[in-house]
């Protein structure tokens, strides 16, 4: 049996603004950040036998990623598409904004699209491919994922096939998803809290 062990990155000034930034691919982790990255690479090596570690490109993934290979002593392997969910006109926008949104359908809120961005279910769409791959190429290792609040949340909904109760971790939250030749087993998630439902970061 494999392991996917998905993690979010540590605090990123945005996250500490509550704003989506208008330069998403350039947001750096705070101070904060890198401790929250020291503590989950700490808690990866004491749980798992990790042998890979994959991140989205972002910089606050990126450097979230490199502490955590760093503690663990593995190479580091970049996804381009595992990058956060695009927000559009949203950019530069508080977090709230969203639910103020015209169009925006608190009931469904993955069906929304922010002009010029996309919906949690285009998110979906682009990553859920990249976990099936990762899942087939490591079959019976331990994979470290390292993404954003609004991708874990998409990838809870890939393997479960329902949005309802989809999962978003705090910063350097952890999710894991067990898988075998049959298919995924249930997210677990490590730890607790939830942050920024349906809005990613």
């Amino acid at each position: 049996m494999g392991k996917l062990i998905l993690v979010r990155h540590g605090e990123s000034v945005g996250n500490r603004e509550r704003i989506f930034t208008t330069t998403p691919h350039e947001l750096a982790l705070t101070e904060l950040g890198h401790e929250q990255a020291q503590q989950a690479g700490h808690l990866v090596a004491k749980m798992f036998r990790t042998e890979v570690v994959v991140t989205s490109p972002y910089i606050r993934a990126r450097e979230t990623a490199r502490i955590i290979a760093e503690i663990l002593k593995l190479p580091l392997e970049i996804e381009p598409y595992l990058h956060e969910r695009d927000v559009g006109t949203l950019k530069g926008q508080p977090y709230e904004s969203v639910f103020a949104a015209p169009g925006y359908d608190p009931q469904r809120p993955w069906l929304w699209e922010p002009p010029g961005g996309e919906s949690f279910e285009d998110v979906k769409r682009r990553v859920g491919p990249i976990l099936d791959r990762l899942a087939a190429a490591h079959p019976t290792r331990d994979v470290v994922v390292v993404s954003h609040g609004g991708v874990m949340m998409a990838l809870w909904a890939h393997v479960t096939g329902v949005w309802d109760n989809a999962h978003v971790p705090p910063n350097c939250g952890i999710i894991l998803i067990e898988h075998h030749s049959k298919g995924y087993m249930a997210p677990q998630v490590i730890g607790d809290g939830a942050r920024d439902k349906f809005t990613g970061g």
